[in-house]
């Protein structure tokens, strides 16, 4: 019965995850779908992208939500299953990256795939949900990612670095146990394989640069140098 248990707990996580917040706020603000916009994807970046700051800020707010609400259902109905509260928040990655509700159809209407976004902001959620204190650091940290790289790609892949990094020092202290170390290497595999198609473009030097950032102002500086020389 407790495996039972154990398992509608991991599923409703991914059912959770799968809510898409950020089409849900554009199609609300601006009456665009989100998944025609720029990359497609639901999350906060392109929610910024297809209707300003304000609702890729709340897109990105409930997005980390997903992924808390997960692991404190988890911790709360089955609080002696370390490893259910580990596998839980990336159920709602995985969720937020292919959701339920989000199939996509071909020109026949045959189906494809799921859609969802690439899962920076539920992955920061999941780390917060096993230890409330680590947004204190990795939500900052990815912050600082984002708004100096000014990739978001890599930004996504950073804060679930940031969680093996911190789980694992705070584990060998005894603070928390090895297994949410893990938890952070498994959103790092997820973040990674929704991220394919950003990293061939990171390594071919093409993938996009948020102007908002200090590397976006540098080479917009430089764009704008170089043409006031000719």
């Amino acid at each position: 019965m407790e495996t039972v248990i154990d398992l509608v707990v991991i599923f409703l996580a991914y059912v959770f995850g799968s809510i898409p917040f950020g089409l849900l706020i554009v199609k609300l603000k601006t009456g665009k779908d989100i998944r025609e916009v720029e990359s497609g994807r639901t999350g906060g970046t392109n929610a910024m992208r297809a209707a300003g700051f304000g609702a890729g800020f709340a897109t990105a707010m409930l997005d980390i939500l997903k992924g808390a609400g997960a692991v404190w259902v988890a911790k709360w109905i089955t609080p002696d299953a370390s490893w259910v509260h580990v596998v839980t928040p990336l159920a709602a990655i995985l969720g937020h990256n292919y959701s339920i509700f989000l199939p996509e159809r071909d020109t026949n209407g045959k189906f494809v795939g799921l859609r969802g976004g690439a899962g920076g902001a539920p992955s920061v959620g999941g780390a917060m949900g096993l230890h409330l204190s680590s947004i204190l650091i990795i939500l900052p940290l990815g912050m600082l990612t984002f708004f100096t790289i000014g990739i978001a790609s890599v930004t996504t892949m950073a804060v679930a670095l940031f969680a093996i990094i911190l789980f694992a020092i705070l584990a060998a202290q005894g603070v928390l146990p090895w297994a949410y170390v893990w938890y952070g290497v498994g959103a790092e595999l997820l973040l990674m394989w929704a991220l394919r198609p950003n990293l061939k473009k990171l390594f071919a030097g093409q993938e996009r640069v948020v102007k908002y950032s200090l590397n976006g102002w540098l080479r917009a500086r430089k764009e704008a140098q170089g043409g006031s020389e000719k």
